[in-house]
């Protein structure tokens, strides 16, 4: 079982992975044994890792949301690692006003980054996972979305992602039941509230009590808690989970 939950030798793409959920994600899939293309905004911490990580953690700086970054960056990773088996559509902003106040283009830059976004790398990284089976590799590789239960739930003051959380969920969906038969896997995880610097002022003292006493286990989750779910979709050990949306939330919404 030890050997299924191993990500060893695998190649996996991380957008987002400067902090947060992400960094937790690059972290353990290390830990597991993967070499790691890591893509953020945010450069410095990754450029850290890579020199801490020679020759296993590659550093992409770019916007998620503009399509030559994520066709250019997978196909550098292809050429520096030989193929690419996973990807974590992790990266996410947040911008949050009432709907009667919200800006339009505070809409735009939440949509395009988490639905633009997710949809851009799944594509890229789905083209060359399709290209693997067309050669004859039976599983070619995992995706995994980083969704959240304000798409399956609403969120006050954040229609914006909670619509682009939405349809990441769809998106998964689609991409699962036409992927499937090529050995391609697509899940998503949707989390309710991580401790990381985007959920900061959610977690403060105005709606702090009100939101802990949602979460049956009363607690926020910490970033590797958010990370091992992820990790273990990437895995051999889920093999057969596909199209499915993973509540890793404490309780935060439950679903029959």
């Amino acid at each position: 079982m030890t050997e299924l939950l191993s990500l060893q030798d695998k190649v996996v793409i991380v957008t987002g992975a400067a902090q947060g959920i992400g960094h937790a994600v690059l972290s353990l899939a290390l830990q597991s044994g993967a070499s790691v293309a890591a893509v953020d905004l945010n450069g410095e911490p990754l450029q850290r890792l890579e020199t801490q990580y020679p020759g296993r953690v590659v550093a992409f700086v770019g916007d998620v949301s503009n399509p030559d970054f994520a066709r250019d960056t997978v196909r550098t990773t292809v050429e520096r690692f030989g193929r690419i088996d996973g990807l974590v559509n992790n990266a996410g902003i947040s911008r949050p006003a009432m709907i009667e106040k919200m800006e339009l283009e505070q809409w735009r830059q939440v949509i395009d980054v988490h639905l633009t976004g997710t949809f851009l790398w799944l594509q890229a990284v789905g083209r060359h996972m399709i290209e693997r089976a067309k050669a004859g590799e039976h599983a070619p590789g995992a995706i995994v979305n980083v969704s959240s239960d304000a798409g399956r739930k609403g969120s006050v003051g954040q229609i914006n992602y909670s619509a682009a959380k939405a349809g990441m969920l769809g998106m998964t969906m689609s991409a699962a039941r036409e992927w499937a038969k090529y050995g391609i896997r697509t899940n998503s995880v949707c989390f309710g509230l991580v401790e990381t610097p985007m959920t900061e002022v959610i977690r403060g003292e105005r709606f702090r009590e009100g939101l802990l006493s949602q979460i049956p286990l009363g607690r926020w989750a910490q970033p590797v808690e958010a990370a091992r779910p992820i990790c273990f979709l990437l895995s051999d050990a889920a093999s057969y989970i596909v199209g499915q949306h993973i509540g890793v939330n404490g309780g935060y919404h439950m679903s029959s």
